[in-house]
């Protein structure tokens, strides 16, 4: 029986059969290549925005699918997903609408590193997003293998697909994840392949070499997959989630309920003997894997290696989809032998008699070197090309959705002929991801954390609708349903900040609340604002306590307290911003011939030629420009 929530009938009533009728020599304005999380956000910015869009994807059963761990969100991960659906993309909604257990991690810190994480149904999560690209109006979907950008005479024409058609268009975003001549490798079996068995791309990277762009190697894995009937729990500790917290998208009204939990366990002593004494057989440590893998997330041998005086390491039991019982055990990735990885699972107190379901693997890829494009994600060389995701040596789902939804929007205020959006540092942690891919380039695979951002206490998840929501109005994907949202909290936070100067009179039950949170009672009646500095003191609580203020949610009452309680730390940010903002006014000239400039330093001329950063401030963080460079370039610009 199927699953109401999947109606076929209705559901291909809505399709009306457009994502079929695609013939060969079709144009279309934009053309996405890739359909992972990248991939469905580029495409739906474009189609939202009026642009008759195609997206080419291998196969149908890998749209937003989730190959590794079954979650999305995590740290810093959190924020950017938040930030998605600020501007008005899909990753945010579809992941509330599929959430099995939610979390807020880091909630013993402060609120700018506080994130967000669920457990996703990957089957659901796959089957809805797919949903959303099949009835999109403006979209048409097309199975089938990219294998040339066609450039003439430096101008962007049309791509080609294996099947020998060929599609006009005028703007082409690439989004081909980890499948660009990938190979998965399981010990001693090596087999030419995309993740989880579907097929690879075999012929673009030529083509991508000859227009001009820098190619490298990289690597991730996966861990193994176990029966979740075959596992002793009672083992390992608890993990639930979290009730009554934020979710991704600012349109969700209720998180779903949590219907599953995760477990926390410790591989033995045992498990390292075994990798350890099995390391010649490791493709990692015997030359057969190349690729340069992700430091964060690194496989367990490497762990072991790398970590030698520790004898034990976490790993998460996550559950993968509410279809079956299948566990996730996040932390033991792998590419060692079947034969090992069996007895490595059997070490592991609570799953000695566990059944693996599915073999870790790792798997290696092209991708190019991300200081090829600009920070708008357009390629240097060719005006109309545009990469997002792990094409651009990033890892993470999130991190691709970020930059999905950028190079999206720029592709199609590129085709507008409007000007490029750049996120700054200071505005999002998307920014901050592509500003560090595009002035530092990466050498392994990139993933964001908060430490990356210098302005993090503005760029907390809580507040992404507040910096964004106007940015994507702007480019025309804020539709009247979400910005009205925005307006009405807008108008609410304006009412609280008044509010919140009133005289609390003191009361007993003002006197209880603060005893149970070691607080002392104030001498004289105070403003509800000098309370909300306190740092023991919760707004919600306080209100569900005493009654202080009616009619606002708590997200509204949390942005508040958080704008109030950290205000002079955000003040001295906001301050630093406006520094480094006029270095960011100063635009350089695209022509700039630095070659010319003979006070600057000869690895200073090759970084600036190599680079062409857009302004000052961005030619600042570049590894190798010094602060007299710098200096010398603001001279010769004044």
């Amino acid at each position: 029986m199927i699953d109401q929530k999947y109606d076929i009938t209705d559901y291909e009533k809505n399709i009306e059969n457009k994502v079929y009728d695609i013939k060969d020599g079709d144009f279309f304005d934009a053309i996405v290549v890739g359909a992972g999380h990248a991939g469905c956000e580029a495409c739906l910015a474009l189609a939202r925005t009026g642009q008759k869009t195609l997206i080419i994807n291998l196969v149908r059963d890998n749209i937003a699918f989730l190959p590794c761990n079954p979650s999305i969100g995590g740290t810093a991960k959190g924020h950017i997903v938040c930030e998605v659906d600020a501007l008005g993309g899909e990753m945010g909604k579809q992941a509330d609408a599929n959430t099995i257990q939610l979390r807020m991690l880091n909630m013993g810190k402060g609120p700018a590193v506080q994130s967000l994480r669920a457990q996703i149904d990957k089957t659901g999560y796959h089957r809805s997003m797919q949903k959303a690209l099949e009835t999109q109006e403006n979209l048409y979907i097309y199975d089938g293998e990219c294998t040339e950008v066609v450039v003439e005479d430096g101008k962007l024409k049309a791509v080609k697909t294996a099947d020998g058609k060929t599609f006009g268009t005028k703007a082409v975003v690439l989004t081909t994840g980890v499948y660009l001549d990938s190979r998965t490798i399981t010990g001693e079996i090596i087999n030419a392949s995309g993740p989880s068995g579907f097929p690879y791309a075999k012929g673009l990277t030529e083509s991508l070499v000859k227009i001009g762009f820098d190619v490298r190697r990289f690597k991730t894995g996966t861990p193994p997959r176990i029966d979740g009937n075959t596992i002793d729990y009672t083992k390992f500790t608890r993990q639930d989630g979290d009730e009554n917290i934020q979710t991704f998208s600012f349109l969700t009204k209720k998180a779903k309920p949590n219907v599953r939990c995760c477990w926390l366990g410790y591989t033995s002593e045992e498990t390292k003997s075994i990798v350890m004494n099995n390391l010649d057989r490791a493709p990692m440590y015997s030359g057969v894997i190349t690729g340069e893998g992700p430091r964060y997330c690194p496989s367990i041998e490497s762990k072991f290696v790398r970590f030698s005086d520790k004898d034990r390491h976490q790993i998460f039991l996550e559950p993968e989809t509410l279809d079956d019982n299948v566990i996730y055990v996040q932390g033991l990735s792998t590419s060692m032998p079947m034969d090992i990885q069996h007895k490595m699972v059997e070490s592991i107190e609570g799953m000695e008699q566990s059944k693996i379901l599915k073999y870790a693997y790792a798997i290696e890829y092209d991708c190019i070197d991300p200081l090829n494009l600009y920070p708008t994600l357009e390629f240097k060389k060719v005006k109309g090309i545009f990469c997002a995701g792990q094409i651009n040596g990033t890892s993470g789902y999130e991190e691709a959705a970020g930059q999905g939804i950028l190079a999206g929007i720029n592709a199609s205020l590129y085709l507008r002929g409007e000007e490029q959006l750049i996120l700054k540092r200071n505005e999002s942690y998307i920014g901050v991801l592509v500003d560090d891919l595009t002035t530092k380039g990466t050498n392994e695979p990139y993933r964001m954390m908060t430490s990356r951002a210098e302005f993090r206490l503005i760029l907390r998840q809580d507040n992404a609708d507040q910096r964004l929501t106007e940015i994507g109005r702007r480019v025309g994907l804020v539709d009247d349903e979400r910005y009205n949202v925005f307006k009405e909290k807008m108008q609410q936070i304006e009412k609280l900040n008044e509010e919140i100067l009133k005289t609390v009179p003191n009361s007993p039950k003002l006197k209880e609340y603060l005893d149970s949170i070691g607080e002392k009672m104030p001498t004289q009646a105070t403003s509800l604002k000098n309370l909300l500095k306190r740092p023991a003191f919760s707004f919600v609580q306080a209100n569900e306590h005493i009654g202080l203020v009616e009619g606002y949610s708590r997200e509204v009452l949390t942005a508040v307290e958080i704008n109030t309680k950290y205000s002079g730390y955000i003040n001295m940010q906001r301050d630093q911003i406006l520094h480094d903002q006029k270095l960011e006014e100063k635009k350089i000239p695209a022509d700039m011939d630095y070659a010319s400039l003979s006070g600057l330093r000869l690895e200073a001329r090759e970084k600036l030629a190599k680079i062409k950063p857009l302004t000052v401030g961005m030619a600042s963080r570049i590894s190798g420009v010094n602060p007299a460079d710098i200096t010398v370039l603001l001279m010769y610009l004044k």
